[in-house]
């Protein structure tokens, strides 16, 4: 896996998620840093290969980090012999009276819980493990909350209960702490979740016309590997990559209105290099691992309110740079009105975010030094 050490994640949570009996553990800790291969070493060491039916479950909040870490699955699980990893994702439709007899299953909150009630799928008495990856969300209540608590209701009281995300606000671990029984906590300070390695930038723009040509400056100007711009509605993202791809540009497009084979397909196509840069909303804000990528486009700030920074997300995008301590750059491109968000995330994450000027090219090819 390419793994010389374990990372500090790794090093804290491993053996307390594989000692006897099983421990439950709320864990936080940085974009990057292992801990998918972390809960698949744990998931791979609980599943009994002769016993043919699910043992563990992994709930994700999209369909592309479902797949994501289906392939961390089997990736790692390619040394033991007859494991096999089933995902329940919408567009995998089984027959009515399937029985799955996959010992690791994965998938997002509202198609499991149909395999586990109204299809009758699989048995959740008979989870060993249950992982919920970017547990924050997964127990928001804006998002899966409802789906998530009652999946794990209706696991055995022993079931081995793992959370794992980049970020946790207090409101969330105190929820999580609630549904998880005695759990090990590993928490961040907030000192600690600055990316270090992720050069952050802003330019000052007056509109998305300005917005678009400081983007080509930078591409002019900078050794792009790969790079993710984020937009904040479908609207933008649709017209940022006409407008890319009208200039000649080999860019995708990702958004929540493809179908799932469209979203794979593009994923994919990013994934092995055949295109370089790749355009979209939050969906890609998390999990998403492309080692390639060093560069981070805001293309919009993400904001909970016009005047509220959303805090998690900006940490969770530019994350998608820098994987596992390597290098990487993120661009803010801000309307001057919008100024005041970026001192409130310097302010929050206690880092800098340095000014540019966009029209500045020596300044912006000293960044690739």
């Amino acid at each position: 896996m390419g793994f010389n050490r374990p990372s500090k994640i790794q090093e804290t949570a491993l053996p307390m998620m594989l000692a006897d009996p099983p421990q439950n553990l709320i864990a936080q800790s940085q974009s990057g840093t292992g801990k998918t291969a972390a809960f698949v070493l744990a998931m791979l060491s609980r599943v009994n290969p002769q016993d043919r039916f699910p043992q563990c479950l992994c709930l994700s909040p999209t369909f592309e980090l479902a797949l994501q870490t289906g392939r961390v699955i089997e990736k790692m699980g390619k040394f033991c012999v007859n494991i096999k990893v089933a995902f329940a994702i919408r567009g995998n439709r089984l027959p009515r009276g399937t029985v799955v007899e996959e010992q690791i299953v994965i998938g997002t909150p509202g198609t499991l819980l149909d395999w586990c009630f109204k299809l009758n799928f699989l048995n959740p008495k008979k989870i060993k493990v249950c992982v919920l990856d970017e547990a924050d969300v997964m127990i928001d209540k804006q998002n899966f909350s409802d789906q998530s608590v009652r999946i794990q209701r209706a696991l055995d009281p022993g079931c081995q209960m793992l959370l794992f995300s980049a970020t946790f606000e207090e409101p969330v671990l105190l929820f999580a702490q609630r549904i998880v029984p005695e759990p090990n906590v590993i928490k961040l300070r907030r000192e600690e979740l600055t990316l270090n390695n992720i050069r952050q930038y802003y330019f000052e723009c007056e509109n998305k016309e300005d917005k678009y040509k400081a983007l080509c400056n930078i591409y002019g100007s900078i050794t792009v590997g790969q790079a993710i711009i984020f937009c904040q509605t479908r609207k933008n993202a649709k017209w940022l990559h006409w407008a890319l791809s009208n200039d000649g540009h080999q860019v995708s497009l990702l958004s929540g209105e493809l179908s799932v084979e469209e979203r794979a397909e593009v994923i994919q196509k990013f994934r092995d290099g055949k295109d370089k840069v790749l355009i979209t909303t939050n969906v890609c804000a998390r999990g998403i691992d492309v080692k390639q990528v060093t560069i981070v486009v805001n293309f919009s700030l993400p904001t909970m309110t016009p005047w509220l920074a959303d805090y998690e997300t900006y940490l969770h995008r530019i994350g998608r740079a820098g994987r596992f301590g390597k290098k990487g750059l993120a661009f803010n491109m801000v309307e001057r009105h919008n100024l005041p968000l970026v001192h409130a995330i310097q302010d929050h994450f206690k880092t800098t975010i340095k000014c540019l000027d966009p029209e500045d090219m020596e300044a912006l090819e000293k960044i690739d030094d």
